[in-house]
């Protein structure tokens, strides 16, 4: 189990992570979303040591990661896929590992075979392609045959065969009730993972439970409304965004309306003459919960525009 209580890094008068406390539990994949800066990865880093908090702390099994007297066979972590020596090949590179932390020599051509390295154990890591060093990082994590798996990324690169078996990889481990700590910007694939999800925000929780509780929670129905009439349109939005809708503009043409019935929005639109392409009810998903949450979090971003403000 891993758990942060109060977990801070500032760098000077940037706040990275926020006073983060949470608890990921054994037996399950949880997965850790947020945009760009949001504190994912110096949270990742502040677990296994390479980055010291500014307050708080974070344990594995109770215990900082630095007392950890053989940590590789408790922590496994992806967190740069191109972590390892460019000119050692794959096989010495996880042997270095093992040495290192009294792993034995037998383990290395077993997570070679794991991951499908086992043909380019004698190749060198420079010349692998993301994908493969992806492959190479996830070996060096199960190296030790650990509880813990905190991997940031895992799928960035990898064919969809790649990242069909990462999916059902990570859940068979979780299955054997090791605790698994996944980071993705993929939400398709975040959804199909991930039993619980935690999303965070320039350093804070914004969220913590269910996979299905955070995609579902406080989204209400989402109405879908494409038209070729752009003022026509905007008029509509004017009139939703009065009755307490909440109204954006996703493409030219398009409006994306929550807190107001598809009936409503399609007798408001006959009422003012909006000729309409589509009127659909939107199902809920991860991410349409993940844009709601870190709508006001996120640090790197064109500006955001509601229908009426983009004069659509």
């Amino acid at each position: 189990m891993l758990i942060l209580r109060g977990l801070t890094k500032r760098y000077g008068a940037k706040t990275a992570v926020d006073d983060l406390s949470l608890e990921v539990a054994p037996g399950k994949v949880t997965g850790f979303l947020g945009p760009n800066g949001a504190g994912k990865s110096t949270t990742m880093r502040m677990i296994v040591g390479l980055d010291r908090p500014t307050s708080g702390t974070a344990l594995v099994r109770g215990t900082p990661y630095a007392e950890l007297a053989r940590p590789l066979r408790v922590v496994g972590a992806l967190l740069d896929a191109r972590a390892a020596h460019p000119r050692r090949t794959a096989h010495q590179h996880l042997l270095a590992m093992a040495r290192s932390n009294g792993i034995p020599a037998r383990r290395v051509p077993e997570v070679l075979g794991a991951v499908g390295l086992a043909d380019v154990a004698g190749k060198r890591a420079g010349s692998f392609s993301l994908g493969m060093a992806q492959r190479l990082g996830i070996a060096a994590a199960l190296l030790g045959d650990p509880e813990v798996l905190l991997l940031d990324e895992p799928v960035n690169g990898l064919d969809p065969d790649g990242v069909l078996w990462v999916r059902t990889f990570l859940r068979s481990l979780a299955a054997e009730g090791r605790t698994v700590f996944l980071s993705s910007h993929l939400m398709s694939e975040m959804e199909l993972t991930a039993d619980r999800l935690v999303v965070i925000g320039r350093g804070r929780l914004l969220a913590d439970g269910p996979t299905a509780d955070v995609v579902g929670a406080g989204t209400g129905p989402t109405v879908w409304v494409r038209g070729p009439q752009h003022d026509g349109l905007a008029a509509l939005a004017d009139r939703l965004a009065r009755e307490g809708a909440e109204v954006t503009r996703p493409a030219a043409g398009e409006l994306s309306v929550r807190g107001v019935p598809l009936e409503r929005v399609g007798d408001l639109a006959h009422e003012a003459h909006v000729h309409l392409y589509e009127l659909r009810a939107a199902e809920a998903s991860l991410e349409a919960a993940y844009l709601r949450l870190t709508s006001q979090s996120v640090e790197y971003a064109q500006e955001r525009r509601t229908g009426v403000e983009a004069g659509v």
